[in-house]
């Protein structure tokens, strides 16, 4: 089996014991937007409580718990703890499996190459290990000296890893470190056998230098649905069309194409000032039974949940409007951190 390889990065379709969330507060970039905000998370929170444990990090756990009241109780877990901002994602734990036992691997998180303060959400991993909310035995592994998010990586439970250039390769992350050396230690720590780089792709108003789950995802181990562009006068037709030819050459480790589903581009969407804000429907968190889909409430929401059920036939596909999440520059996946089994 798969979890009893050396050491194995799980999917985001593996198992999983629980979600997790850091709720957002006023103390932070969200205080112009601090209800609408928490009514989405509190969408968010419901849909995973109905299926799985959720463990919320928070500055206000009864105020937190009332906003959830009448949910899955059972399933909730309340931490309280200061952080920056909402973003679990990049500054949450990232799993592995080591001889089938959980490890929290607690990467560097410095806000995207220094773009925003980070202190206090790069010690969450640390102080979450430390509150005894997961079970006994599992490892917590300091690996700070490398700078790593969450959103940066995708895998296909089969030894293969899909980044970008343009994020892993960044300035202010790991930049004393070459493309070698930096994929090296990939498959050191994680355990993978090999990396698809992505060179081209990006969308405009993403502070993270083109996270992958804004752009391209595993669905499956055959799998990849990609964000797609047909509107030449959209500044991202050619940066995307490039990316796809890129996909197009992507095999599979036996040497067969995967199978590609293209989502759409979704409607361009404006901060006050006339920015384009990132919204995109590949940031999409896979949970045990669902698939939890931003919308922006446009017709292109229900034209993303027709293509995505095709490449999750056994998952109910959910939408929640995720409209307030861009206004931060990011979307569902971005506030949301999954833990395989055996860790909650």
């Amino acid at each position: 089996m798969e979890s009893q390889k050396p050491t194995f990065l799980p999917p985001e379709w593996y198992p999983q014991s629980g979600v997790m969330l850091t709720w957002p507060h006023r103390n932070s970039d969200w205080i112009d937007h601090i209800d609408e905000v928490e009514s989405c998370f509190v969408l968010i929170a419901r849909e995973i409580l109905k299926e799985e444990k959720l463990l919320v990090v928070c500055s206000d756990p009864a105020s937190v718990a009332l906003k959830l009241e009448g949910s899955s109780s059972e399933n909730l877990i309340l931490v309280q703890l200061d952080s920056n901002d909402t973003w679990a994602r990049d500054h949450g734990p990232i799993t592995i499996l080591q001889a089938g036992k959980p490890v929290l691997c607690d990467f560097q998180f410095n806000g995207w190459g220094l773009k925003f303060p980070a202190g206090l959400d790069n010690q969450l991993t640390s102080q979450l290990f430390n509150s005894n909310h997961f079970r006994k035995g599992i490892e917590y592994r300091n690996v700070l000296d490398f700078v790593l998010e969450g959103g940066s990586i995708e895998t296909d439970g089969k030894g293969t890893l899909l980044t970008t250039e343009k994020c892993l390769l960044s300035a202010n992350r790991n930049q004393k470190m070459s493309k070698s050396e930096i994929g090296k230690y990939l498959m050191d720590v994680l355990g993978i056998q090999r990396i698809l780089w992505l060179s081209a792709g990006y969308l405009a108003g993403d502070d993270t230098d083109s996270h992958i789950d804004t752009l391209v995802r595993f669905c499956n181990e055959n799998t990849i649905a990609y964000v797609t562009c047909d509107d030449p006068s959209d500044e991202h037709f050619d940066q995307l069309k490039q990316m796809e030819k890129e996909i197009l050459s992507f095999r599979r480790p036996d040497g067969t194409p995967y199978v590609l589903v293209g989502l759409p581009m979704a409607e361009p969407a404006f901060d006050d000032s006339g920015n384009r804000l990132p919204a995109t429907y590949a940031n999409f968190l896979i949970t045990n039974k669902k698939v939890l889909l931003p919308f922006y409430q446009t017709s292109k929401d229900e034209l993303a949940r027709e293509i995505l059920q095709v490449a999750f036939p056994d998952r109910e596909i959910v939408g929640i409007d995720c409209s307030v999440l861009i206004k931060q520059h990011g979307s569902l996946h971005c506030v949301t951190m999954q833990f395989p089994a055996g860790v909650i």
